[in-house]
């Protein structure tokens, strides 16, 4: 469940840093009721932008897929061992 805050809970930054990185995901800050910002971890930042970049890649390789820009495993054997001369 995403944990919301106050903004006037900033004030106090030990506090958030120990529960950003207890809880291991984004921590929402509010300010006169309404979403502000989004505060997070660096290790929760860095695992995030790791999936995001799996994900992406993913994607890519659906596409090529879709657009039949594939080889066999038979064929790309063969294009390493011309290419590094085993």
């Amino acid at each position: 469940m995403p944990q919301i805050i106050p903004i006037k809970d900033l004030k106090n930054t030990s506090e958030v840093s120990i529960l950003c990185h207890e809880m291991e995901e984004p921590v929402f800050v509010t300010k006169n009721g309404y979403g502000d910002l989004v505060i997070m971890s660096m290790e929760t930042y860095e695992k995030t932008i790791y999936i995001q970049d799996i994900y992406a890649k993913l994607e890519q390789a659906e596409r090529e897929i879709a657009e039949g820009r594939t080889s066999s495993a038979v064929q790309s054997l063969q294009a390493l061992r011309l290419k590094y001369g085993i």
